[in-house]
């Protein structure tokens, strides 16, 4: 590989960079990273092309959740600027029926309700039991959510309802894929992710036991081992 791939953080909805700050702070690597910014847009692919936007050369997007969506999203577009690409937390197709009737229920709760209480109504599905007992971190969660904005939480879920299924984008994979979830994670359960490392030619699944959707966070030293390690096959 002539050029060292670069990184790009593409953080989950509601969520800021914040929730890599962990794993910026510590990622050994000899590229700086990028954050895509997932605010001011209601479309994935609109995300995905300005993720793309920000560097030249090859790219490896490490997306959670929402973040996700995105970085498959780009590996679609821009299939040949994939060295890899990391999945955590996130899911690979459509939203069901019930998912969807759920989130244009959430849409109305953040258009009529202060959007304060639209964060904490999610808080249980986005932090393990253990998790939600710490107030430092669930503090954090919502200073993110206030810095996202309302109107900004909208556009994302609008975005979110609007995504494809990338079952073939998974399959067509001819790069390094991480794919990483919590064992406690009711938005996208494990099973998600054991689909998605099936269908991906050249996966690495790692399940982390007793921890929920927001990964980064709840084990911060431990995801950024994670990522180091598959990073470090990128770097020469």
């Amino acid at each position: 590989m002539d050029q060292i791939p670069t990184p790009i953080f593409i953080p989950g909805l509601v969520l800021t960079s914040d929730l890599f700050t962990s794993q910026l702070r510590d990622l050994a690597y000899p590229v700086a990273p990028y954050i895509a910014a997932t605010t001011g847009r209601d479309s994935v692919t609109a995300m995905a092309e300005a993720a793309l936007a920000l560097a030249e050369g090859p790219l490896v997007p490490v997306g959670l959740s929402m973040g996700g969506y995105i970085a498959l999203e780009m590996a679609r577009l821009a299939p040949d600027r994939m060295a890899g690409v990391a999945l955590l937390n996130t899911a690979y197709r459509e939203d069901t029926p019930e998912k969807r009737e759920q989130r244009e229920a959430t849409i109305k709760m953040a258009e009529s309700d202060r959007f304060r209480g639209v964060t904490r109504h999610l808080m249980k599905s986005f932090l393990s039991p253990a998790a939600l007992e710490n107030e430092v971190l669930v503090a954090r969660i919502i200073a993110m959510a206030e810095e996202v904005g309302r109107e900004n939480f909208v556009l994302q879920q609008r975005a979110i309802l609007g995504r494809r299924d990338q079952s073939d984008t998974l399959r067509g994979l001819t790069v390094p894929a991480l794919i990483l979830c919590g064992s406690l994670d009711t938005l996208t359960p494990p099973r998600i992710s054991e689909e998605m490392a099936a269908l991906a030619p050249q996966s690495e699944l790692v399940i982390l036991d007793g921890i929920g959707h927001l990964s980064p966070l709840e084990t911060p030293d431990e995801v950024t081992a994670i990522l180091n390690r598959f990073l470090a096959r990128f770097a020469g």
